[in-house]
């Protein structure tokens, strides 16, 4: 997560610095996005049918290659768009093979699910509230070079972890050996069973395109254009500090209705592309991208709580993958509209619609009996 957030930086600084335009920060987002979501699917069924962990792996070292390249591109200075695409999809494609063995991790070694996504987000945010920041400087010091060479190490760190974790053993699957395609239609049945989980994903591809997607270019162009690339570090570190404080408080409080409380704590999330889209100052910004970062830290524990305890054990890595490829399918689709959008209406104005579809989404997913009914499972 440490590298992860300070991605977003560099490559914003280093592609603007380069005469590239936020669409074209958008286009090399979304093609990392459009791979992860587009391979997500098959990586669930390689994680549940061979081993995940050497799956999770293999995927780190491959990315510690994209990112070392990246690094030598930028600081012999030879970067073209087509080449940081590339890298992208590379790192897109490792992304889902690695994402679906990380729910069944949690569970196996993890008696209080909630507990332990609460401490995992709490950390995550804390390394994003250090990695813009850190980004932010090597930027200005050294060069967004500097930043890739760092995530690249962030992802060998990564693979040395994993193979040092202590796992639980995997129960043996209860039926005969069943072909890819078997497990990959048994995947997609379960996930449609549930309706509490479909629905969300259906309501959450709205808000990936609308407001996700379009808000870190978007964002980026405004507030690294007009105060820099330190501002922009100091607003992304704002949201982990947020996150980690909102995931915390999904840690002390359980509710008996998870996903109703989650919904109630999104309505925070509208203030994230309102603050950049009425063009508040920079500690105004970072104010409300706190309390945004807190909100969806909180939906986000209850959410992946509720995913790792209500589905059995055997076809969680194919259910998270259902879930994850569903939540992000349409954040490419957002992030190369980014540009588009903000020619046709402007950016502040693309800004604002994001903010008022955050606020229809929360009240969509009230509306919905089974995720507003959904209990906490002891």
């Amino acid at each position: 997560m440490l590298g992860d957030t300070m991605l977003p930086v560099a490559l914003s600084a280093g592609l603007l610095s380069y005469g590239y335009s936020a669409g074209d920060i958008g286009l090399v987002m979304a093609a990392a996005t459009a791979c992860f979501a587009g391979l997500v699917v098959f990586g669930g069924v390689f994680a549940d049918r061979l081993n995940a962990r050497a799956l999770m792996i293999g995927a780190d070292v491959v990315r510690v290659c994209t990112q070392s390249l990246a690094a030598v591109l930028f600081l012999t200075h030879r970067v073209r768009l087509w080449e940081m695409v590339v890298i992208a999809v590379v790192n897109g494609t490792c992304a889902a093979m690695f994402q679906p063995g990380v729910a069944s991790t949690v569970v196996r070694v993890a008696t209080d699910v909630q507990g332990a996504n609460g401490t995992t987000r709490t950390a995550e945010s804390l390394a994003a509230m250090a990695g813009p920041a850190l980004a932010g400087m090597l930027v200005g010091f050294v060069s967004p070079g500097a930043v890739f060479a760092v995530h690249a190490s962030t992802y060998l760190t990564s693979a040395v972890c994993l193979i040092a974790l202590r796992l639980a053993p995997l129960p043996p699957r209860e039926k005969a050996a069943s072909t890819f395609r078997t497990d990959l239609a048994e995947g997609w049945r379960e996930f449609r069973a549930r309706t509490w989980m479909w629905s969300v994903i259906v309501v959450w591809m709205v808000y990936m395109v609308c407001m996700v997607g379009p808000f870190t270019p978007l964002a980026a162009g405004q507030i690294i254009t007009g105060h820099g690339a330190g501002s922009y570090g100091l607003v992304n570190s704002s949201l982990g500090a947020g996150t980690a404080v909102g995931a915390l408080l999904a840690i002390r409080l359980r509710a008996e209705h998870p996903l109703r409380a989650g919904s109630l704590a999104l309505f925070a999330t509208a203030l994230m592309p309102a603050s950049v889209g009425f063009g508040l100052p920079v500690p105004a910004v970072c104010a409300c991208v706190f309390v945004a970062g807190t909100g969806s830290a909180y939906w986000g524990v209850n959410w992946a709580t509720s995913v790792q305890t209500q589905v059995p054990g055997d076809i969680l890595n194919r259910i998270h993958a259902y879930e994850v490829a569903g939540s992000v399918a349409m954040v490419p689709v957002g992030q190369a509209l980014a540009g588009p959008a903000a020619s046709a209406f402007g950016t502040r104005h693309v800004l604002l619609a994001g903010a008022a579809v955050a606020l229809a989404v929360a009240v969509t997913l009230l509306s919905v009996p089974a995720v507003r009914g959904l209990r906490r499972t002891p």
